[in-house]
């Protein structure tokens, strides 16, 4: 049996960078998107971000949240209602990092593990970076195939960072439906004061998929600027989007 999901990622940054201008270029985004599963990152739980994302659609969504650095920051998890998740955990990865993930179910009893992450920015420490996708891959092998994993990985194709997670069996959604990585994820070209600009523009954020999963097809998204404002855009970094096909047999009791 075959299921097809919508899976996605997006680095919110927070509330920096104009939030109150860009939100509703986030909101409009979501409610035309109205992924099955969505991973974020930079997610303030204190100014309820992603409650605020999961309400701008018709979708209805259960969220999960796992604390980076501390206890109202860091990755969230978006599971559509259609989607049956189980207990969720988290992964501290050292450096005010975290991961965080959970067993879904489909209506048709099909299994899919999904995680989020947000690795080390700074530029230099591509070492650390390495470190922690090792603890990532590490720690999902304590979950069955099929598996996806999103995130800002803060690391272009080029780095070890990527490569343990190849070389752990996930392949790049975007790579596989375009047959390249998108040319940069960040950054955005949102213009604000105290904007993050460490590092050279690149791609940094990936929907890894492992097991009995075909990427359909998978594309950038919250990629938009404002109408009347080229400087503005939903977040400094773009989104993820990727429709996917899980092939697996129905549960049975």
């Amino acid at each position: 049996m075959a299921d097809e999901l919508v899976v996605a990622t997006l680095n919110l940054r927070n509330i920096a960078d104009r939030w109150v201008e860009r939100l509703p270029l986030l909101l409009a985004d979501m409610a035309a998107l109205q992924p099955d599963l969505l991973g974020l990152q930079e997610c303030v739980f204190a100014v309820q971000q992603d409650r605020i994302l999961a309400a701008a659609g018709e979708a209805r969504y259960q969220i999960r949240r796992g604390w980076a650095g501390r206890p109202e920051y860091g990755n969230s998890l978006l599971v559509r209602d259609q989607l049956v998740p189980g207990a969720d955990e988290r992964l501290e990865l050292g450096r005010n990092r975290s991961a965080l993930r959970v067993e879904t179910r489909t209506a048709a009893g099909a299994g899919l593990g999904f995680a989020v992450t947000h690795l080390h920015h700074l530029p230099d420490d591509v070492s650390v970076r390495e470190g922690q996708a090792r603890q990532l891959v590490d720690w999902l092998a304590g979950l069955a195939d099929p598996i996806v994993v999103v995130g800002d990985f803060n690391a272009d194709p080029t780095e070890p960072a990527y490569r343990v997670m190849t070389d752990a069996g996930f392949r790049s959604a975007h790579l596989e439906a375009n047959g390249a990585e998108p040319a940069l994820t960040w950054p955005s070209g949102i213009v604000a004061d105290g904007s993050d600009d460490e590092g050279e523009p690149g791609c940094l954020d990936y929907i890894w998929l492992r097991g009995p999963l075909t990427t359909l097809s998978c594309r950038l998204a919250w990629d938009r600027p404002a109408v009347d404002d080229p400087t503005l855009f939903p977040s400094d970094h773009f989104g993820l989007i990727a429709r996917i096909r899980l092939e697996s047999t129905a549960a049975t009791s």
